[in-house]
């Protein structure tokens, strides 16, 4: 039996069919405890032609190659928008949430909203892995890989803890609030928050509302003629204004007109 999924594969706001190719690639099964999955977005652009992408984070440490430069990047709490031209790719590694400590040997609240050179936490084996990392996936993949298994740390049994939470505030929808998480895992309040300020980086209540508006943003960006307020109370979201609220201030528009701007997004375009 494989180990539970602890991120979606949302996130990519008002898109379907666009300009770029996202992949994505389980991790060996001897990694598959810490590391989510690997990815990879390519794309080729006709010359003097830009693009861009919205993307909203999930509550993970990713390690990014990108234009030749190898980072670590925290969790992001805002949407943020990469534009691309030409031809290129970008390679990441997504940890699971809580699953980066272990790497990092400290809260990882250290890391919320932050970007840093990997090689402030690897050193000079964190370049020579950047300058290698060319050719197909699968090698940019088993270079990856190699690295974080010369790197694997000592066993912590509280990122199984995390893990588990995390899973229920994914995938299990009579969750709709942190005191269910408390009532079924048997942890105080106090010790929740405390546990996923040092492991995750940003607190459960915030997890499991980042992880119902990526859903909310999928469904109402595939099923647009559906009413947003149908949307919003599967997702536990029983007041209309705290959902219009929570998804505004994530996605930066309201569910009508996000769910206008994806049509939009479909429509063909005259010649």
């Amino acid at each position: 039996m494989g180990v539970l999924s602890t991120t979606s594969e949302y996130g990519l706001l008002g898109v379907r069919d666009v300009d770029f190719r996202l992949d994505r690639y389980r991790p060996s099964p001897d990694l598959a405890e810490l590391v989510e999955r690997h990815w990879v977005v390519s794309w080729a652009l006709p010359p003097g032609r830009g693009a861009s992408v919205t993307l909203l984070p999930h509550p993970c440490v990713n390690v990014v190659l990108d234009r030749g430069m190898l980072a670590v990047a925290g969790v992001g709490r805002e949407r943020f928008t990469y534009t691309y031209t030409g031809e290129g790719r970008v390679f990441g590694t997504k940890f699971r949430p809580g699953a980066f400590l272990p790497f990092l040997g400290r809260p990882v609240s250290a890391l919320t909203d932050v970007t840093l050179p990997a090689a402030h936490l690897w050193g000079p084996p964190a370049v020579a892995l950047a300058a290698s990392m060319t050719g197909p996936v699968p090698e940019l993949v088993a270079r990856m890989e190699a690295f974080l298994r010369e790197r694997w740390p000592e066993p912590d049994p509280q990122v199984a803890v995390v893990g588990r939470i995390v899973g229920a505030l994914l995938h299990d929808r009579e969750v709709t609030r942190v005191e269910d998480i408390v009532e079924r895992f048997g942890i105080p309040a106090r010790t929740l928050q405390r546990l996923f300020g040092r492991y995750v980086g940003v607190s459960p209540k915030w997890v499991l509302r980042r992880y119902r508006l990526h859903e909310a943003a999928a469904r109402l960006a595939e099923e647009r003629d559906r009413p947003w307020a149908e949307v919003a109370a599967e997702l536990g979201y029983f007041d209309q204004s705290h959902f219009i609220r929570d998804f505004g201030a994530a996605i930066g528009l309201t569910p009508v007109a996000y769910a206008q701007a994806c049509r939009r997004r479909e429509e063909p375009v005259s010649a």
